[in-house]
């Protein structure tokens, strides 16, 4: 037998609490009845009686679970993998406290709310590397998202091709344990322009593969300035520059996959439409298991208490016999 709750202060009152208040009834009736010379054993029918219901309202209380049951459990999950852009426009600040810093704290809710399946993180500008394989683990990968920053990567532009055929060849591969090519998503968040050559062929190879693609565009139009380690950055010429989100690629390559296009602003977050999205996705059966379960079987002793407290009430015994 196991328990669901522990016995905590609370029920070890309520024992404290019963035995003496019963204590003291017991010896008020004994010291009358030794007074007047006469019989107190019916007292103890009515003690065994309380006490046995008493207790088995404690039973119930911690909620006693017996008699094994089996139970098949189906794991169900997705591939995902997330590629994020980290070229310097991404210190911008309209989004506050910045691009970056706002993407890394909705990145970890989305992975708290897909905790069942795996993702991997790609990091590019106009190069792509994986940070994070494939995995199930949430720490790992929230401890991946906070090291994010723009130092890790080269920067002198923004492609989306390379991060697009790393995540195509990792899906694909022989380590993907997932047959449905539906099961297996992309995800490209970026807050600029695609300069890539190759983006418009491999976005053909995504939709041609059934894998999903969906963009997230992190910006606002007005834009703002990009803060470095020597200030604003300037062009050229020496005049600051001014980065804005350019979602238009982001549409385009989300339109011609078949997938949606998401953004988020400085009135309008779409992260959560972006979970419930993901999460209509049908994924795929990953292993089946055969697991031994026990129900919590309180309701029997607390439905012989009351009938016990029944009995009680019902019936009298004279405590002292004249």
């Amino acid at each position: 037998m196991t328990w669901f709750n522990s016995i905590s202060i609370l029920e070890i009152s309520f024992l404290i609490a019963f035995a003496s208040v019963y204590l003291l009834h017991i010896a008020r009736v004994v010291r009358i009845a030794k007074s007047i010379n006469t019989s107190y054993q019916a007292i103890f029918y009515k003690v065994l009686l309380r006490s046995a219901y008493f207790i088995l309202l404690i039973i119930a209380l911690l909620g006693p679970s017996f008699g094994g049951t089996s139970r098949e459990v189906k794991a169900i999950g997705k591939d995902i993998f997330i590629a994020i852009d980290l070229s310097e426009s991404m210190n911008a600040f309209d989004i506050q406290p910045s691009r970056l810093e706002k993407l890394k704290f909705e990145l970890k809710n989305l992975v708290d709310a897909f905790s069942s399946d795996r993702i991997g993180l790609i990091m590019f500008s106009n190069e792509a590397f994986v940070q994070c394989p494939l995995t199930y683990d949430q720490s790992a990968l929230n401890l991946f998202i906070e090291t994010l920053n723009t130092q890790l990567v080269p920067n002198s532009g923004t492609d989306f091709g390379p991060p697009l055929r790393t995540a195509l060849d990792k899906l694909n591969d022989e380590e993907s344990h997932l047959t449905q090519q539906k099961s297996k998503i992309i995800l490209l968040i970026s807050d600029g322009e695609d300069f890539g050559e190759e983006t418009n062929e491999i976005a053909q190879e995504v939709e041609e593969s059934g894998i999903k693609l969906f963009t997230l565009g992190i910006g606002t139009e007005r834009g703002s300035k990009i803060m470095t380690r020597r200030g604003f950055k300037t062009d050229r010429q020496g005049g600051e520059v001014v980065t804005k989100l350019n979602s238009s690629s982001l549409r385009e390559l989300a339109a011609r996959t078949g997938g949606t296009y998401f953004e988020i602003n400085e009135s309008q977050n779409d992260v959560s439409r972006l979970v419930n999205t993901i999460r209509n996705i049908e994924g795929e059966l990953r292993d089946t298991k055969k697991m031994d379960v026990t129900a919590n079987k309180y309701y029997y002793f607390l439905m012989l208490a009351l009938g016990l407290m029944l009995v009680d009430f019902m019936t009298s015994v004279r405590t002292i016999r004249i």
